[in-house]
């Protein structure tokens, strides 16, 4: 059976699938060295810290912050970011996967703790972003989680990618 519409996933749900999602990356980004992560698998791609520090600004600028902007403002209005050039000023790539994992950690702690915390009341308060026009709580909160996933796959893209060359005639089981 195919839905062809779904229902908002609930503040709960949320709350435990960025929980989730913050066991993965700790689990996947703990797992390798800093060479791995630093590595990019073509010029103009970020390397997987530099996914890791985007979800962060994300998370900063975009989920958590707009949610905290929204329920302490009435009708705020949201400037969009250059995350390239947050990006560049960030400057993950040069910095340990230990402390952009402290910084994710903690700030995702927070982000748990908001969203547990959010009512029903508050799922319908917004704010216009000057690109995309209003956004309620409630879209927020469904597109964090499609966000964080799509990164988060492109984090495993890369870390693929590094291991390819590196296979030998496995690679050709990759195409069964």
């Amino acid at each position: 059976m195919t839905l062809t519409t779904t229902r908002p996933l609930t503040p709960r749900e949320v709350a435990s699938l960025l929980e989730s999602l913050r066991s993965a990356m700790l689990a996947e980004v703990g797992a390798l060295s800093d060479e791995v992560l630093g590595w990019h698998p073509a010029p103009g791609e970020w390397c997987a810290k530099e996914c890791l520090g985007h979800i962060i600004e994300a998370e900063r600028r975009g989920f958590n912050g707009r949610i905290r902007t929204i329920l302490s403002q009435s009708e705020p209005s949201f400037p969009g970011w250059d995350q390239q050039a947050v990006e560049r000023e960030r400057n993950d790539c040069a910095r340990s996967s230990a402390d952009l994992l402290a910084e994710f950690n903690t700030l995702r702690s927070e982000s748990v703790a908001l969203v547990n915390g959010l009512s029903d009341a508050d799922l319908q308060r917004g704010g216009t972003h000057a690109k995309v026009g209003y956004l309620r709580v409630n879209d927020l909160l469904q597109e964090w989680v499609h966000h964080d996933r799509n990164h988060f796959r492109q984090l495993q893209a890369n870390v693929q990618a590094y291991v390819w060359p590196s296979m030998g005639n496995s690679q050709k089981f990759a195409g069964e």
